[in-house]
């Protein structure tokens, strides 16, 4: 049991607990709030910053270096996966815990490959969410259970986690955003490149991923989740 001044250690013993500083970025304000208050009971003391926005967060991390940043993958008008690495170009040895309502399957191992610390569903248990965020804050990577598994299986059937894999970049980006039901032009215009650059991917996404049209772009998108 967690008391005041002390949390457990995986060594047996116990710590003095030092002031610990995180980080909330997320643009509902009731997720912020449910974090925020799990977080001050778990820790005491704390400081808890918030932030809806990626300028918000830029201006946090320029003056305050964090114990934890706990991201939303889906923060609107932003790429995350790049914003992860801009973070850790600023600050190398910042621990960020990806907070998402997203299949983990299916995205949690590029925003590990890009410096997360772990991939956290919103889904997941309080005792769940505790694990994540006592490793991540002891420098130890966090994996789910179910993500283990599913890495073991694939490594075992010597194939991709899941066909998303084959995107590049800037293609997985797009992807997501077609997913998320954006058209092309709001794409383009969100990602500051021409339609026609925009239609070039799409239909080299549908290529890699062999499927011909948005509604079977959703289905393989659920199905490998």
């Amino acid at each position: 049991m967690l008391t005041r001044g002390s949390f457990p250690t995986f060594g047996g013993g116990r710590k003095t607990l030092t002031m610990k500083k995180f980080l909330l970025v997320d643009d509902h304000a009731v997720v912020r709030s449910g974090v925020k208050y799990m977080l001050s009971e778990i820790y005491k003391p704390c400081t808890i910053d918030e932030a809806a926005n990626e300028p918000q967060l830029l201006q946090k991390i320029k003056s305050v270096q964090y114990d934890l940043v706990f991201l939303d993958m889906n923060i609107p008008e932003t790429n995350t996966l790049d914003l992860l690495k801009y973070m850790l170009i600023k600050q190398p040895a910042l621990k960020v815990l990806m907070f998402s309502m997203n299949a983990e399957k299916l995205h949690a191992k590029r925003y590990l490959d890009a410096g997360a610390k772990g991939f956290l569903s919103k889904e997941s248990s309080i005792d769940e969410i505790k694990r994540a965020i006592n490793l991540v804050i002891n420098n130890r990577p966090y994996y789910s259970e179910a993500l283990i598994d599913s890495l073991i299986h694939d490594k075992q059937q010597n194939k991709k986690a899941n066909p998303f894999e084959k995107l590049s970049e800037r293609e997985y980006q797009i992807s997501q955003l077609l997913l998320e039901g954006r058209s092309l032009s709001e794409i383009s215009s969100q990602l500051k490149i021409h339609t026609s650059t925009t239609g070039t991917h799409k239909a080299k996404i549908f290529e890699k991923l062999q499927v011909k049209n948005l509604v079977e772009l959703i289905d393989l998108a659920k199905m490998s989740s």
